[in-house]
């Protein structure tokens, strides 16, 4: 007679699935990857998977769905945390270097480039949606504030793709010859905001702080 599986168990079972499907998709690429190698890692039958996904597809919109997630609540978090703009951009910054760094398998499949993000996927959708929020919302309260006088569309999306570079040139091991990224995080801010400061905030500019 089968196992009753209680609410539990099955959250137990997804969870322990998505966690070995984002390694495994991190490390060996959507194409890499088949539902029976998963079954295999779980120690289940081949089809056992299918019972708690449709397909690969799903399974991946799903993990990235969460991880993005996790990513959202870690800058909010940052960005509640100080009322100053200038303070909050460098908080939300830290924040996102933190999750890259911490969880490099979920940080590599939110931008899995072989599977681009669209309404297939709702779910997956909305929490893009929700951590780009934040690509230019520091850039426009620091405008708000006099703080720089650039367009701030601009400003925020130039950060974005220097810190994805950043975090992407760490993940490869290109930087172990290199300043660490915590010195080019911060060199780099600094010479973004002086560059982009306000006649009135030029003196107040960050300056960039090395790692000890």
């Amino acid at each position: 007679m089968p196992r009753y599986l209680t609410e539990q168990d099955i959250a137990d079972f997804r969870a322990e699935l998505c966690r070995v499907a984002t390694e495994r998709f991190a490390r060996f690429g959507y194409e890499g990857v088949t539902m029976r190698q998963l079954a295999e890692a779980l120690g289940c039958s081949p089809k056992t998977p299918y019972r708690y996904f449709k397909d690969k597809a799903n399974i991946l919109a799903t993990v990235r769905a969460e991880a993005f997630a996790r990513f959202s609540e870690a800058l909010e978090k940052a960005a509640a945390s100080t009322t100053e703009p200038l303070e909050r951009g460098r908080r939300v910054g830290e924040a996102y270097l933190k999750f890259a760094l911490a969880n490099p398998h979920a940080y590599r499949i939110m931008f899995e480039i072989d599977q681009p993000i669209d309404d297939s996927h709702p779910g997956l959708a909305r929490e893009a949606m929700r951590a780009r929020q934040f690509i230019t919302r520091q850039s426009e309260e620091m405008v708000t504030a006099g703080l720089i006088a650039v367009d701030p569309q601009l400003f925020g999306w130039s950060m974005w793709a220097a810190i994805h570079g950043l975090v992407m040139l760490h993940q490869a091991g290109m930087l172990h010859d290199g300043p660490d990224y915590a010195t080019l995080s911060n060199f780099h801010g600094a010479l973004m905001f002086k560059g982009a400061a306000a006649p009135s905030s030029k003196t107040s500019a960050p300056k960039a702080r090395r790692k000890r």
